[in-house]
């Protein structure tokens, strides 16, 4: 509001000035050859009054301003400049508008206040004045809508802007929540494995601690291992949530199918008898690849060791089937006691999600999971992993293109 009054006065000022101005006196005699009448003056202050509310009612404003000066027209003898009230309307109007709105009223206006002058008007109908109002009005209309214009477009620059940068914050809150079901995985596989184990060799030390001391003793030394195993891999697993200036960054590369004897090992120490037969050796593997397929027969062996049973065996196979990585573990378990059952049982209630973990990590990299009962008793868990997923497709795809 103080703009567009600061505006409307600067307006009036203008006007009163050109309105002692006549431009058909001789050189050096234009200011104060002509002097406005009273009504002269009372059109100008009513025209720039009403510029206050151009920007609340900008069509409102141009009529008001208009119908004034045709007044002035008309009857103003000598003229007085109140046309330039309805010029600052129209421009406002421009700007506001769309373009067809502007064409119509812009053409509209330069027509009846061009006209009036020319054919109502006290000068002749080709007076320079009389151009000037085409040409002033003309140049109104065009310049509003050259503003709304640019305003048009900065805002969409802008819109656009922000668009983008919501989609990049929505990609990387998607990222992060990757990222956190991945370590929940690793965490939910490394826990259940060692905790099981330390089980299983505290109940062998608790069972023999007072007959046969030695065994007791071999017992909690590979509780003891089991427990700085899942210390190690814990503070690997958990370290990836630290920030890249933060000390004691894990270097330790995630596991994979090298340390497979590393892991049946440790079953065997918890007094699972395990098999495995490769015919893999030699074969590259993705990191993604590599981790999901030991994660998964440490998931399943895991599952033996709780459910299957004390007498149980397990078969690990790792066989490359054309694109493809087959990881199939079976068990012997009898009983209702089986690795499906209690594991899926308590997924139904909400505390198991071993399988769900495989199957999410499997599915992840395109692949498929099978899991099930076998006929005449155990367990058998069959993942299909592609060794080429999209990352390593894409990364091809550049090496081939690359000079």
């Amino acid at each position: 509001m103080a703009l567009d009054a600061a505006l409307a006065l600067g307006v009036l000022v203008t006007m009163m000035a050109g309105s002692f101005i006549d431009p058909h006196a001789e050189h050096g005699g234009k200011w104060g050859a002509r002097t406005p009448d009273a009504l002269s003056i009372a059109l100008m202050v009513a025209a720039a009054a009403l510029l206050v509310a151009r920007r609340r009612a900008p069509m409102p404003v141009l009529a008001a301003t208009s119908a004034l000066t045709i007044a002035e027209l008309v009857t103003g003898d000598p003229r007085a400049p109140v046309a330039m009230s309805a010029v600052v309307a129209l421009y406002t109007v421009a700007s506001t508008t769309d373009r067809p709105t502007t064409w119509r009223v812009g053409l509209l206006t330069m027509t009846v206040l061009t006209g009036t002058a020319m054919l109502a008007g006290p000068l002749a109908w080709y007076d320079q004045e009389n151009l000037g109002i085409f040409a002033w009005t003309g140049m109104a209309a065009t310049a509003g809508d050259a503003v709304r214009s640019r305003r048009a477009f900065v805002h969409a620059i802008r819109e656009r802007a922000e668009r983008a940068e919501r989609t990049r914050e929505e990609e990387a809150r998607r990222r992060v929540a990757e990222e956190r079901l991945r370590i929940a995985r690793d965490l939910h596989d490394v826990v259940a494995h060692h905790i099981a184990l330390v089980n299983v060799q505290a109940g062998v030390a608790a069972h023999v601690m007072d007959k046969r001391p030695d065994q007791a003793k071999e017992a909690l030394a590979h509780v003891r291992e089991a427990s700085r195993s899942a210390l190690n891999e814990l503070r690997a697993t958990v370290g990836l949530l630290r920030q890249s200036g933060d000390p004691e960054a894990p270097t330790e590369p995630a596991p994979g199918l090298e340390r497979l004897d590393e892991l049946v090992g440790t079953f065997h120490s918890a007094g699972l008898a395990v098999e495995v037969a490769r015919t893999d050796e030699g074969t590259p593997l993705p990191a993604a690849v590599d981790l999901a397929a030991y994660r998964v027969i440490q998931e399943a062996l895991t599952n033996v060791r709780k459910h299957a049973g004390q007498e149980a065996k397990a078969e690990v196979s790792v066989v490359r089937v054309g694109p493809n990585m087959e990881i199939t573990v079976l068990d012997n378990g009898t009983g209702l006691d089986t690795s499906t059952g209690q594991d899926d049982a308590a997924e139904g209630a909400g505390g198991g999600h071993g399988l769900l973990g495989m199957r999410e990590r499997v599915a992840a990299l395109g692949g498929a999971l099978t899991t099930g009962p076998r006929y005449g008793g155990g367990f058998r868990v069959h993942a299909i992993l592609p060794l080429k997923t999209s990352a390593t497709a894409v990364e091809e795809a550049e090496a081939a293109v690359r000079p």
